[in-house]
């Protein structure tokens, strides 16, 4: 066999392949029963409260390890020195959470910190003038193999940090520093676009391990087949 039958029988094995895959890939959010999707609307109101008295959202489903969070501030300042504070739970008892600040204009700080039960309060990434602004999506992923890592629009502010595994449960979110301090907000509203799931449950996953497996069959056989010939 020469080298150009080869690369189309080769061509050929990965093609067949690709077709037997795609309905699954069609399909996938389906077939893959690890994946969890809930999309929360948090409205103003809920920002216009101090930190002892955050508003506390339970989660539809349990989003464990391999998650994104997609968060649009949609949100109307009303006070030049109010926030708009996120906080991811495992569970609000024990006090491990992730924590987004999204500032007021026209500064627009934006800062990312951990707390856990071992090492307390930590800011992971300082609160940066500029850090965020209307329109621009904060996405925040944890991984098993990556960690945690929080972008804004395309800028990266926290890269592959191990926090120890994060599921998130519940979240709560404020704005005011102070029961004294004018409300924080005044409209709008804050959506929270969450996804997780096992990626090995989804068929799709495999694929590239069988394209390798059909190759080396493939490339077995031809040697036979040319040491008979």
């Amino acid at each position: 066999m020469t080298s150009a039958q080869f690369m189309r029988s080769f061509a050929l094995v990965v093609l067949l392949l690709e077709i037997a895959f795609l309905p699954a890939y069609a399909q996938q959010s389906t077939m893959n029963k690890s994946e969890r999707y809930d999309i929360v609307d948090v409205p103003f109101s809920a920002f216009n409260v101090v930190k002892n008295n955050a508003t506390i959202f339970k989660l539809p489903h349990e989003h464990i390890t391999n998650w994104q969070i997609a968060i649009e501030n949609k949100l109307t300042y009303a006070n030049p020195d109010g926030n708009a504070v996120i906080r991811l739970y495992e569970d609000p008892d024990k006090q491990k959470f992730i924590e987004i600040g999204m500032g007021s204009p026209p500064d627009y700080k934006f800062w990312t910190a951990v707390n856990t039960p071992e090492d307390g309060y930590f800011v992971i990434q300082q609160p940066q003038k500029l850090g965020w602004s209307p329109g621009k999506i904060v996405t925040i992923t944890h991984s098993s193999n990556s960690g945690l890592s929080v972008s804004v629009g395309q800028k990266v502010m926290v890269d592959n940090l191990d926090i120890a595994g994060f599921t998130v449960r519940d979240f709560t979110v404020y704005g005011m520093g102070s029961i004294s301090d004018p409300p924080a907000t005044n409209s709008g509203s804050v959506t929270l676009s969450i996804v997780s799931g096992n990626p090995a449950e989804n068929p799709i996953f495999y694929m590239p391990f069988i394209v390798l497996g059909g190759t080396v069959v493939l490339i077995v056989v031809l040697l036979k087949t040319k040491k008979r010939t």
